[in-house]
């Protein structure tokens, strides 16, 4: 995902965040939290929930999130006098609610001959174009209902024929035939991963058979 909104551009798939021609560098839980209230504007979300995805499983003071709030305001060229961006919703959490756009100029990317999909138990994920979410979040992309599993576990971005899987600070962990993910790592068909205590299969096939099963693969 591209994104413009003010002089800003956020790029989920290369995480970097620009302001005119120069790179803002973001901490990475200020760059979640920016991905995640831009990407699902104009939801709200609660302070809870802020502070399950970013820190998760760990008690946190509610002026942690306050401060990583102020900080990402002012790297965007936000104010909480006059937001432009980042509404507070007082007594509740925040939300993206200015004005956004997938940025302008880009060449349309022409569809893959790839597909990618995740098999647990009986139950297959089909993985999109972009950023694809694994976890306990009703909106994931893999929703995976299952105690050891975070709420926004990892991710997989699928970039034309390649795929990357990436841990985003679960409490569990995220493994790559059992090797702990601590950066991105790719994908290739038959890969297992595991979140938490659950293990799902990676498939990579064409597009001209992704009408077929591969269930039992």
């Amino acid at each position: 995902m591209r994104l413009a909104f003010g002089d800003c551009v956020l790029d989920t798939e290369s995480r970097e965040l620009l302001r005119g021609k120069a790179r803002v560098r973001l901490p990475k839980k200020t760059f979640r939290l920016l991905e995640l209230l831009a990407g699902n504007r104009p939801r709200a979300f609660s302070k809870e929930e802020l502070q399950e995805a970013l820190w998760p499983g760990v008690f946190v003071a509610e002026g942690n999130l306050a401060r990583l709030v102020a900080e990402l305001r002012g790297l965007i060229g936000d104010a909480a006098a006059e937001p432009r961006f980042i509404r507070t919703i007082h007594g509740f959490g925040y939300a993206f609610s200015g004005e956004a756009a997938p940025e302008s100029g880009l060449a349309s990317r022409p569809a893959s001959d790839v597909v990618f999909k995740l098999l647990w138990a009986d139950r297959e994920f089909a993985l999109r174009e972009g950023v694809n979410i694994l976890g306990r979040d009703r909106d994931a992309a893999a929703w995976i209902d299952v105690h050891s599993v975070s709420r926004r576990h990892a991710r997989i971005v699928v970039s034309g024929d390649q795929a990357t899987l990436e841990d985003l600070e679960s409490k569990n962990g995220t493994f790559l035939e059992d090797q702990a993910v601590t950066s991105p790592r790719t994908l290739a068909d038959g890969d297992r991963v595991r979140i938490g205590t659950v293990e799902m299969k990676v498939r990579r096939y064409a597009r001209s058979v992704s009408t077929e099963s591969v269930r039992g693969l």
